[in-house]
């Protein structure tokens, strides 16, 4: 059971799982167990790496697996209730969260059709019950599974998809709408388009980009199914349990009400000159600064110096999140060091967050921010004034204890890539300032904050979009010039190669400097420049202190409260 917050109504959280699972198969630092040993590994990892056949069939049992199990008891608990099943969108509904779980939409219409529903009414009630949550831009995210491992995992639900295909494709003659293409992919996506009542998106960009471009077709059949959820993130974990200090603060300041109404955080607005209010932050801000630095010597035997700058970005390892850039970032800064420029106060920037295990660029990504930090540290005229430090094993707990630490919130992702984020939101509701591109939430949090209280940079998602369309970004020409050109270079330095390896470096180099798909040279220069204003604005205590005002108090739209209640709203009604 888990109780609401201060309240007696529950929720059952259900977890599946089977008794064959064999935990010899897992070694003490890896996942490399048998991928085709379905019966003895199914629940031991969720999607270990899927680079390969065996892997894709493996995500599949494990995707219906909990598909079918949640199916069977979303029936059982609607007949306990009273149900007679053609009523059961009455009872339930399922929020399709992401193409993960689209196999619920045929699985629901096989179960109905066991228990004697026609097949017309079956798809009926399951298209009156069913909504989609689109979060991602990226293209290879929506699952598109070859028919044929369909035919191999589930049998029995693949007549069911053709049938619900060919009626798509006598309705629509559009090719781009089919759920079955002419490659043999199944388009969970589209199915969960066509045979569900409500899509949305998790941020306001997000939506638009998915109605004007990435399902556009879509959206001229369905426009009334289209809407915008912005994502929130509860308070009560990434405010309450990770930043008790500044819980307390708010408590004394504004009262208790925003406990349980985040919108009530903005009565703060008011006290962004409060020189008592803000000289209680920066206490807050060094003792989490404390906490993070203790934790970091427990669990790296790290030492990080307390009065820097801490400018943190924390997420997937991806190229379109652009740690990249973070990292060349950091070679402009140890160039410009070296050359005698001293900044004003020095500066951590920390880094987290896994890559895929066959992802190859992005683990290289890892190794070029590993090996600037073993350089960094090792050089005496450099590390005084610059430090880099990659968190390892990035977790849920470590990031309880970075947010609240954090100064500048790196939220750098190529606009039009994000579909929202909550890490900014984490970090704003924390008092860290964003450092970010006009991308996912990070357009709301702007929206909200203003532009003196946000620093933004880089190409909109409307530039990046035409760049896409027209085929005419060439990383080489950025590559070139005078401001990118030492950066770049400094990738495969011999500085670089003493400490890290040939093979990464040149393969991340040639990948900047001839692909660079997300575009990280086009922004780079400004991203430099905005950095650099960050930093020296920083300097400006009591500024910088009245723009951490105004971040935490516009942070309340951004409560999974208010998520939850838009969802219930508009698409699920409970009641």
């Amino acid at each position: 059971d888990v109780l609401g917050y201060e309240q007696s109504t529950k929720n059952k959280l259900h977890l599946f799982d089977v008794e064959s699972i064999d935990e010899s198969l897992v070694s003490s630092d890896s996942i490399a167990f048998d991928k085709t040993q379905i019966a003895k590994n199914l629940t031991l990892f969720l999607y270990p790496d899927d680079s390969d056949e065996a892997g894709h069939l493996l995500r599949i049992y494990q995707q219906y697996f909990m598909v079918s199990n949640g199916a069977q008891l979303l029936i059982d608990e609607a007949l306990a209730k009273g149900s007679n099943l053609h009523d059961l969108a009455e009872y339930a509904t399922v929020q399709i969260n992401d193409t993960h779980p689209s196999m619920v939409i045929p699985e629901l219409i096989r179960l109905l059709g066991e228990r004697g529903i026609e097949f017309d009414e079956a798809v009926e009630i399951v298209s009156a019950m069913t909504a989609y949550t689109n979060h991602t831009i990226l293209s290879e995210a929506l699952e598109k599974w070859p028919l044929a491992y369909l035919e191999k995992v589930v049998p029995h639900l693949v007549p069911i998809i053709k049938e619900l295909d060919a009626r798509v494709k006598a309705k629509y003659e559009d090719p781009s709408v089919a759920i079955i293409d002419e490659q043999d992919r199944v388009h969970m996506a589209h199915m969960d388009i066509h045979y569900g009542y409500s899509v949305n998106g998790v941020a306001a960009l997000h939506t638009d980009i998915l109605k004007e471009s990435e399902l556009k077709n879509f959206y001229e059949i369905y426009p009334e199914k289209f809407n915008n959820k912005t994502n929130g993130i509860t308070f009560r974990r990434w405010l309450m349990h990770a930043n008790p200090e500044l819980a307390k603060l708010l408590d004394e300041t504004i009262g208790t009400e925003w406990r349980k109404d985040a919108s009530k955080l903005e009565a703060l607005k008011a006290f962004r000159h409060d020189a008592i209010v803000r000289e209680k932050l920066d206490k807050i801000k060094r003792d989490n600064k404390k906490r993070l630095s203790v934790y970091l010597q427990e669990k790296q035997g790290i030492t990080v110096n307390e009065n820097s700058i801490f400018d943190i970005q924390i997420k997937r390892m991806h190229e379109y999140k652009r740690q990249q850039m973070n990292a060349l970032y950091v070679i402009h800064k140890y160039l410009d060091i070296k050359s005698g420029n001293i900044p004003a106060r020095p500066i951590t920037i920390i880094f987290g967050g896994k890559a895929a295990p066959a992802y190859v660029i992005a683990q290289d990504v890892i190794h070029l921010i590993l090996s600037l930090s073993e350089l960094i540290a090792n050089d005496p005229e450099v590390s005084p004034h610059l430090q880099v430090v990659m968190v390892e094993n990035y977790n849920v707990t470590a990031a309880t204890h970075l947010i609240p630490a954090c100064n500048i919130s790196e939220q750098i992702s190529l606009a039009s890539k994000e579909a929202s984020g909550t890490g900014n939101m984490k970090f704003m509701l924390n008092g860290a300032l964003t450092l970010g591109t006009e991308d996912g939430a990070n357009v709301e949090i702007h929206e909200l904050v203003g532009d003196d209280n946000i620093y933004i940079f880089g190409e909109k998602s409307n530039e990046v979009i035409a760049h896409y369309e027209k085929g005419d970004y060439n990383a080489g020409e950025f590559a070139k010039r005078d401001a990118i050109r030492p950066l770049v270079e400094f990738v495969k330095s011999d500085a670089l190669l003493e400490v890290g390896n040939k093979e990464r470096l040149e393969r991340l180099y040639n990948e900047l400097t001839t692909k660079d798909w997300f575009m990280t040279l086009l922004d780079l220069e400004d991203y430099i420049e905005t950095k650099e204003r960050m930093y020296r604005d920083f300097e400006n205590r009591d500024e910088w202190n009245a723009k951490v005002v105004t971040n935490i108090a516009m942070a309340g739209f951004f409560s999974s409260d208010r998520t939850i209640e838009d969802y219930n709203r508009d698409i699920w009604k409970l009641n």
